[in-house]
């Protein structure tokens, strides 16, 4: 969380999972890792931890419903109309990224990648169109939630993608100065720790 602006932590409507709600999904898998941060974002979402896990409950039952309208219409419904729509590029295919602001992480967007038929290829957090990203040169510069996915590949190159713990886990071997590798694990995109 940096460089807070004012944002709604007021609860939702009643029966309704909007953007607070999903915040605390997000949270919900960080703090596997990072449950001092976690916990300082619920605070300032105004939450509790059984608001949290009550909305990671709701995800994961939309998540798995077989009613479920699909990745791509679930985000819609949860988070409303993109902020921006942006043609992107993935080898040789055309997809569409849809990005979202994350109030706890103003410099951030909340990314969904579709494919032409609109099939959501990937969902992560990334840094937000124009906002500078950290400057990484040293393993120290790799504090949790610094840094996401493409930032630490290209700062500590050559980056090998690696398996992830859980299915919003991401782990990259990065080549750090002096040529020593490390694995850097992410939630939902965002950096949570350095593997021994």
């Amino acid at each position: 969380m940096t460089d807070a602006q004012p944002h709604s932590t007021g609860p939702a409507r009643p029966g309704s999972f909007g953007p607070r709600d999903f915040q605390l999904v997000l949270l919900r898998r960080m703090a596997d890792h990072q449950p001092g941060l976690v916990e300082d974002a619920r605070h300032e979402l105004g939450a509790s931890i059984a608001e949290m896990r009550e909305a990671n409950r709701r995800w994961q039952a939309m998540v798995r419903s077989p009613r479920s309208r699909g990745a791509a219409a679930r985000y819609r419904s949860v988070l409303g109309e993109p902020e921006r729509v942006l043609p992107r590029t993935v080898g040789d295919l055309e997809c569409e990224a849809r990005l979202w602001p994350v109030p706890l992480w103003p410099t951030l967007r909340f990314e969904v990648l579709a494919g032409p038929d609109g099939t959501v290829w990937n969902e992560w957090l990334i840094r937000a169109p124009g906002s500078p990203g950290p400057a990484l040169t040293s393993v120290d510069d790799l504090r949790p939630w610094s840094c996401t996915v493409d930032e630490a590949a290209r700062a500590f190159a050559p980056a090998r993608p690696m398996e992830g713990s859980a299915p919003t886990r991401w782990q990259l071997e990065l080549t750090l100065p002096g040529g020593d590798r490390r694995v850097a694990e992410f939630s939902w995109g965002l950096l949570q720790r350095l593997l021994p």
